[in-house]
């Protein structure tokens, strides 16, 4: 099967554009039948799309279901209170939502094929099945004992502290399980129709091996948990494999800034990526693609919980609750039974909240919801075991006959019996201490708003006031978004209870003032508005698919997609030498470092065979050679003696030189050196304060190096020394740029691209006007060379060059048209223009030096 992927890659080595390649089957949108192809129209504008659709991924299908014991019939229905099945809500009408994942049940494998077809036809669902072997190293292994401890900040320092350490083959189960997911993806994905949605940390290997199938894929990403500092991220063997797979998204979603900070911190740290703003939208500049980054917390759905607030099943166990805690004060809490959640710690609050004002005991109480675990283990148990017995404690300590403080509750309670507690509960407490979003504030608020059915069984006039108190950790997701409630710190016991002690005492206006201002912001950020707007946001990040040609970078998970205009070629000797051939004036400027030498060369010194080639292109009367460069002219003055007729530009067109024995000739925007008097105090002050930095000086210029120093921190001098020096130089005539981990003051008007445009004058001037322009560089200087090429060729009123062939080194986005692969194409394709040039006696000798 060939992809567009492989299409385009091919095309960029070809001036084929394989217009005879017919749309090759590729997609099945049936169980077993293939239709479809990832292609655009001839234009490059992308397919028509007929229908829109939208498969979302993730570790679980929302469906509930069982076995008739009688008939042994599966028995399968929707889960309405799955998040997944609840997002849908947010999508167009039109929209066609399917679900990838697996399902909460064990299906037999005899009866997996049965199931799948029920799953399809009547659920729009694909199962992936795992077997027993698969799912304990996917799931119980790689995701709920390394990886979801990990991203919760606990290093597995040692197994008998929670966690397990890195097992390489659970990292491959992991992959198996992710590309089993893909598998069943591919099934059902149609380019011309669907944006695929990927949930949590339990598929963050998907993205690249859904990607390397279909180039062109909308995909997104949403992580529902934390995601760890840079420092505890580090620690994962996979790290890379792992960051690239999620750049292989177009947009990635995170419940708050802090999660998004700490993932961007680690592309900056690990693989030298940096984030930009702009306009509203924070976005990753990766090969050429712009992966954008949004934060926006999860919401509830409100029309499921208000439903829920009017049966009167609700209303029954909420009279019932109120009356069995009459003439207390009841305080709530519904967690997960993990290790993070804090409910030992709330106990323990719950406790110094009764030993410092014992006038409570008898009138407060905490009741405690605990959800059924996730998974089973050793930690699972620990957590158990400590819960219960600090409740036990606690009301051994403080209760008596009719009274216990805190009631655990560890039977699984329905969503109804959950609504009852919370319309009861005069406060909220939400202790965990790490958690991704944590719904459990939303719901109790929404909740305390009541409901007409709830309020009259609670004998709450609609118009007596609602109030409601939130105590928060500082640690879980939806504390930012909550701004009325009461912040603390969950391992500070003693805060806890001066918290408790706030809301039971908090006057009432207060609390409905609070609790105003939490039910408008849920009620208008709901499940509907997260997935609207993570979904427009996915459709905007991809409008560029079908603009752009994209190539393969990479192998296995380290796999990612490269994008370059869709005239991106690579430069060809044979296309070159036969331009070269044909032509009587010929203009070719060079770059040094990065394109005729590596950038890693310790050694700057010019080898042999770079000199016989300038020497022979340069002994070519038809030639014109130049070395543009930003290195100093002393430097490239003794590198280059060897070489009598080339010529040099040196700090991006500063100085220049026609030949070795002619004259330095400086730019006509020179000007005096005062200005370097203010510069090198400032700098010298960043450079004392930032590790690993250093400053480098030239004739033109002055340069701030922060590439040896911290990341985060050189960025950050890098950014204030900007401003810095804006502020002191407003009136020199000096511009202050900030490029790759640099920050440099220069001249106005200095730049490689004034030294294409006046080299090309000069020689028009001379009655020299060139027919043939070869340029090639590798870095963000050079592009200033590709723009003023563009700028010329587009002019109406200068004389048209018959051959131009910019060219940038590497593969990247480029305002050049062609590129070469490293420095030893781009000395290949000089010995090929050397030869040209050369007698066949020359050309021998040539060979001998390369």
């Amino acid at each position: 099967m060939i992809t567009q992927s492989c299409k385009d890659s091919l095309g960029m080595i070809s001036v084929n554009d394989f217009r005879a390649l017919e749309r090759i089957p590729s997609v099945m949108n049936e169980l077993g039948v293939f239709s479809g192809s990832e292609v655009g129209d001839e234009h490059g504008q992308g397919p028509v799309a007929s229908k829109q659709r939208r498969i979302i991924v993730a570790n679980q299908l929302p469906i509930r279901g069982y076995r008739n014991e009688e008939t042994k019939d599966w028995c399968f229905e929707f889960d309405k209170d799955s998040l997944v099945l609840q997002l849908k809500d947010g999508f167009p009408g039109n929209t066609e939502v399917w679900y990838v994942g697996m399902l909460k049940v064990d299906v037999e494998k005899e009866d997996q094929e049965e199931v799948a077809q029920l799953m399809f036809h009547k659920f729009r669902c694909v199962p992936v099945f795992l077997t027993v072997d698969q799912k304990n190293k996917y799931y119980h292994g790689f995701c709920k004992h390394y990886l979801w401890p990990l991203f919760h900040y606990m290093l597995p320092l040692s197994p008998s502290h929670g966690g397990v350490r890195f097992d390489k083959s659970l990292w491959e189960g992991y992959i198996v399980a992710n590309q089993l997911f893909v598998n069943k993806v591919v099934e059902i994905y149609k380019p011309d129709e669907d944006s695929v949605w990927v949930h949590d940390y339990h598929l963050m290997v998907l993205p690249s091996i859904l990607r390397r199938r279909y180039t062109r894929v909308q995909l997104g990403f949403f992580l529902h948990g934390p995601f760890p500092s840079s420092e505890i991220f580090r620690t994962i063997p996979v790290r890379e494999q792992i960051l690239r797979s999620l750049l292989n998204c177009d947009l990635i979603g995170f419940q708050t800034f802090d999660y998004a900070r700490h993932f961007m911190s680690c592309c900056s740290r690990l693989l030298g990526i940096d984030y930009q703003c702009k306009r509203g939208y924070i976005g990753l500049d990766y090969f050429g693609k712009t992966i954008n980054i949004k934060i926006l917390p999860v919401g509830i759905h409100m029309g499921q919980l208000e439903s829920d607030l009017n049966m009167e099943q609700t209303a029954t166990l909420a009279k019932q609750l109120k009356e069995k805690f009459k003439g207390k004060v009841v305080m709530v809490g519904v967690d997960d039974l993990d290790m993070f959640k804090g409910i030992s710690l709330k106990f323990s609050a719950m406790g110094r909240l009764l030993e410092m004002h014992p006038e409570l005991i008898g009138s407060v109480v905490l009741v405690q919801i605990a959800n059924p675990a996730r998974s089973q283990g050793k930690d699972v148990q620990e957590v158990r075991f400590e819960t219960s017995v600090i409740a036990q404690q606690i009301n051994r300590k403080y209760g008596n006959e009719g009274y216990e403080p805190i009631v655990f509750i560890n039977d699984p309670l329905s969503a109804l019996e959950k609504a009852a507690y919370y319309a009861i509960s005069e406060c909220c407490v939400v202790n965990a201490v790490r958690d991704g979003m944590n719904l459990v504030s939303y719901k109790y608020t929404v909740c305390r708003q009541g409901s007409p059915v709830l309020d009259k069984a609670l004998g709450i006039n609609e118009s007596d006031q609602r109030k409601s108190f939130l105590i928060l950790s500082e640690f879980i997701g939806c504390s930012p978004s909550l701004s009325g409630a009461y912040r603390v710190n969950p391992w500070d016991v003693n805060a806890v209870a001066d918290a408790m002690y706030v809301g039971i005492h908090m006057k009432d206006e207060e609390k409905h003032l609070r609790h105003e201002k939490h039910y408008n912001y849920i009620s208008s950020h709901d499940v509907a508005f997260w997935a609207r707007s993570f979904d427009q946001d996915l459709e905007r990040a991809c409008k560029e698919h079908y603009l752009k040609r994209y190539y393969n970078v990479g192998f296995g998970l380290n796999f990612r997609v490269a994008a370059v205009g869709k005239n991106f070629r690579m430069l060809t000797v044979e296309t070159i030498v036969a331009a070269y051939n044909s032509t009587n004036s010929r203009l070719i400027l060079l770059d040094y470092d990065g394109t005729m030498l590596p950038k890693s060369a310790v050694d700057k010194t010019p080898r042999n065979e770079v000199i016989s080639i300038l020497n022979c292109l340069c002994s070519d009367p038809k030639n014109t050679v130049f070395i543009v460069s930003g290195r100093g002219r002393d430097p490239l003055s003794k590198w280059f003696s060897p070489c009598e007729k080339l010529g040099i530009s040196a700090e991006h067109g500063y100085f220049t030189r026609w030949t070795r024995d002619s004259r330095w000739e400086t730019c006509s925007v020179a000007v005096g050196c005062d200005w370097k008097k203010t510069v090198e105090p400032v700098m010298e002050v960043y450079t004392a304060t930032t590790d690993g930095s250093f400053i480098e000086h030239k004739e033109s210029a002055i340069v701030w190096h922060y590439q040896d120093a911290d990341p985060d921190f050189g960025s950050c001098q890098a950014k204030e020394l900007l401003d810095h020096l804006e502020s002191v130089l407003t009136n020199e005539p000096v511009v202050v740029k900030r490029g790759r981990q640099i920050v440099e003051v220069k001249p106005q008007g200095v730049s490689k691209g004034i030294v294409v445009e006046d080299l090309i004058s000069t020689l028009r001037r001379n009655g020299k006007s060139p027919d043939f322009l070869f340029c090639i560089g590798d870095d963000r200087s050079d592009e200033d060379m590709f723009e003023s090429i563009a700028r010329l060729l587009d002019s109406p009123s200068l004389p048209p060059i018959a051959e131009v062939f910019a060219c940038t080194v590497g593969h990247k986005p480029s305002k050049a048209k062609y590129y070469l692969d490293d420095t030893p194409a781009v000395i290949e394709l000089l010995q090929g223009l050397a030869m040209a040039s050369a007698g066949p006696k020359v050309t021998h000798t040539l060979e001998e030096d390369v």
